[in-house]
């Protein structure tokens, strides 16, 4: 099946799918048109309707995300035009990372919000911010008590 309205996608769009939305081939030669994006992208979605409905209305659940993303009426987020039906299958944008009061729990966040940026989404942490210190002056949990506090 073809793009609904190819002309609707500008010179500009089809380069920024190639560079970022697009798959590859392990030597980085593009391998995806964007009409197989949109399908790739529908079917995945509509895998969800599985669980709940018969094969016939999943294929159909699909052709009716198939032709909302091809007439560009509906687009989803970044995320899952890059990620869905692919390994990684993270379709979320944000992410909200908890922190407790610990030298494990903060460089755990860190790792957490190196590997989200990586895979394209965003870290945010809750309002209360890093820990649950009640003032500037507590120490640590955990920490030797020589060291002065964060």
């Amino acid at each position: 099946m073809q793009l609904k309205d190819r002309s609707s996608l500008s010179q500009n769009a089809i380069t920024v799918l190639e560079k970022r939305y697009l798959k590859r081939d392990p030597e980085g030669r593009l391998i995806e048109t964007p009409e197989e994006m949109f399908r790739r992208v529908a079917n995945n979605i509509a895998e969800a309707d599985r669980r709940y409905r018969s094969d016939s209305q999943t294929a159909e659940t699909a052709e009716t995300f198939y032709d909302l993303l091809s007439s560009l009426a509906f687009l989803p987020n970044s995320p899952t035009l890059m990620n869905a039906g692919r390994e990684l299958q993270q379709l979320s944008a944000c992410f909200v990372i908890p922190v407790e009061d610990s030298l494990e729990s903060i460089f755990e966040a860190i790792k957490d919000t190196a590997l989200i940026h990586q895979s394209g989404g965003e870290p945010a942490f809750p309002s209360r911010g890093f820990g649950r210190r009640t003032t500037g002056s507590s120490r640590l949990r955990g920490s030797p008590p020589d060291r002065s506090p964060l």
